[in-house]
C-alpha cells in the first residue's frame, strides 16, 4: 500500500502586535500536535501539519529612521493539524510519519529564523511598512517553495532515500536544535 503524506502549509499571517520578537525554542512534533479531524480525500493523505508565522511590529521614529519592535512567532495549529490515526499500523510507521511532518515544521522554523535575522539587520525608513512586508513576503515565498520541493522530493515520505537526504539537510541547517531533539 502506497501512503501519501501531505505536510505543512505554512500560513503567513501579518498582523500588528505589541510585543517584541523573542527567540522561540525548537518544537519537536508529537502525536498530540495532531488534534484536527482527518481530511477526506482520495489521494492517500495520512497526515497534515498546519503552522503559521505571526508577524507584526510597532514602529518608533528615531531621527531619520524607524526602529521596529517585531513579533515573529511560529505556531503549530493543533486543531488544523491532523493524522488519520486509524491508518497508522505500527510504532515504526508513526515514527516515519512524525519525522516527515517534522520536516515541514523545520522548514517553517527556518523561515522564522531567517525573518528574525533579516529584520534585525535592516534599517527602516519612512517606507518601513512596505519594507517590512516585502521582507516577509520574499522570505515566505522562498520557504513556501522549499516546502513544495520537500514534499515533491520525498514523494510525501515514500521516497526514503530523498527523505534521508532532507533529514541530513535539516540536521546541517538546524544544528544544535535538531540534534538535541533527535
Amino acid at each position: 500500500m502506497k501512503l501519501r503524506l501531505v505536510g505543512l502549509i505554512c500560513v503567513a499571517i501579518s498582523w500588528l502586535s505589541f510585543t517584541a520578537a523573542d527567540a522561540q525554542p525548537y518544537h519537536r512534533l508529537t502525536i498530540d500536535d495532531f488534534q484536527g479531524i482527518p481530511g477526506i480525500n482520495n489521494d492517500g493523505t495520512i497526515a497534515y501539519t498546519n503552522c503559521y508565522i505571526e508577524f507584526g511590529y510597532i514602529a518608533k521614529k528615531e531621527k531619520n529612521y524607524y526602529v521596529l519592535d517585531f513579533t515573529i512567532r511560529l505556531a503549530v495549529d493543533n486543531d488544523k493539524s491532523w493524522m488519520d490515526k486509524k491508518r497508522v499500523t505500527s510504532a515504526e510507521m508513526l515514527a516515519e510519519i512524525l519525522k516527515h511532518e517534522q520536516g515541514h515544521y523545520n522548514i517553517a522554523y527556518l523561515e522564522q529564523q531567517e525573518i528574525l535575522r533579516t529584520v534585525s539587520k535592516t534599517v527602516f525608513y519612512a517606507d518601513y511598512k512596505e519594507a517590512a512586508k516585502n521582507i516577509f513576503d520574499r522570505i515566505d515565498a522562498k520557504y513556501q517553495q522549499l516546502n513544495l520541493e520537500y514534499d515533491d522530493g520525498t514523494q510525501h515520505m515514500t521516497n526514503r532515500e530523498q527523505q534521508h537526504s532532507w533529514d541530513v539537510y535539516f540536521r546541517n541547517r538546524l544544528g544544535a536544535e535538531y540534534l538535541a531533539q533527535n
